[in-house]
């Protein structure tokens, strides 16, 4: 009896760990939805600064600046809560791969996201850690922080390459846009309105302003892209373990079934054998004639 009340507690222990994984699963599987909604609308405004920049530097194409040397820095999109299965390993694994295949020795990487910073305490090459969003309302105060990073690298080396490495939903690779220096294919193209676009600053100082706006507004999508991701693969994960613990619950109440058929059997034969000792004794006492008279 006691090794069946032991799988007992053991079971109803998985069963609270499968509820309580259950209730993550939910409010991840929430959190995509929320997101889903606020990336409409975020990419509706880096498409329109997009279209801005087409029709400006249509005309002012010159103003695009032309750096001989661009100081690499990559931004590293990682989670900041577990249970999202190899999310950071990959996004690690798909940067190291870049940086080789692209012979770049000095890079500088900004790391976002507790698990993720974790893992790259000890490396040279990060220069700063950023703690990554748990859900939507957060991203804002990520982005802040990235943006302050950024504004001092600029002051200090000048032109930089900025790179993202994050995921993307519902795909296996990891992206890797670089979006400063931006607007590289607008320059190029031809322009569609006859006539120059009205400013009420210099061409440069325009494009400056446009250039800042922009990066805030791209870095708003990634982040809820890439938090989407996170809270995809943790959906993905917690399915995964809700149903190893459902299996292993049944597994072990089918064991505590069998334990129980187990006990009732000897008990059984317990009864059993009082009641045939108790006739062997009624017999030695009274004789056979006695018993089967009663």
């Amino acid at each position: 009896m006691t090794r069946r009340r032991e799988l007992d507690r053991h079971r109803h222990t998985l069963d609270e760990t499968r509820n309580i994984m259950n209730s993550m699963k939910t409010l991840a599987y929430m959190e995509t939805r929320k997101l889903a909604r606020f990336l409409d609308a975020q990419r509706s405004v880096v498409a329109h600064i997009e279209t801005v920049a087409g029709d400006f530097l249509g005309f002012y194409p010159e103003t695009l600046p032309q750096p001989d040397k661009l100081l690499p820095v990559y931004l590293l999109l990682g989670s900041e809560r577990g249970f999202c299965g190899e999310f950071n390993e990959t996004l690690l694994t798909q940067t190291e791969a870049y940086i080789d295949k692209n012979s770049i020795n000095t890079p500088r990487l900004i790391a976002t996201g507790r698990k993720l910073c974790d893992r790259l305490e000890k490396d040279p090459r990060v220069i700063a850690f950023i703690d990554g969003p748990n859900v939507a309302e957060e991203v804002e105060k990520t982005l802040v922080q990235i943006i302050n990073n950024l504004v001092g690298l600029r002051t200090e080396d000048g032109t930089m390459a900025l790179s993202v490495f994050y995921h993307e939903p519902d795909r296996e690779e990891i992206a890797t846009p670089q979006i400063l220096p931006p607007f590289e294919q607008s320059g190029k193209r031809v322009p569609l309105f006859v006539h120059p676009p009205l400013l009420n600053l210099r061409p440069g100082a325009f494009l400056a302003e446009l250039i800042d706006h922009y990066l805030f507004a791209a870095l708003h999508q990634i982040l809820y892209v890439s938090l989407m991701a996170e809270n995809q693969h943790r959906v993905q994960h917690l399915e995964g373990a809700v149903h190893h613990l459902e299996d292993k619950s049944a597994d072990l109440l089918h064991r505590c079934n069998v334990l129980r058929q187990e006990e009732i059997i000897e008990e059984i034969e317990v009864i059993l054998l009082s009641e045939s000792s108790q006739n062997q004794s009624v017999q030695k006492k009274y004789g056979k004639e006695y018993v089967k008279q009663h």
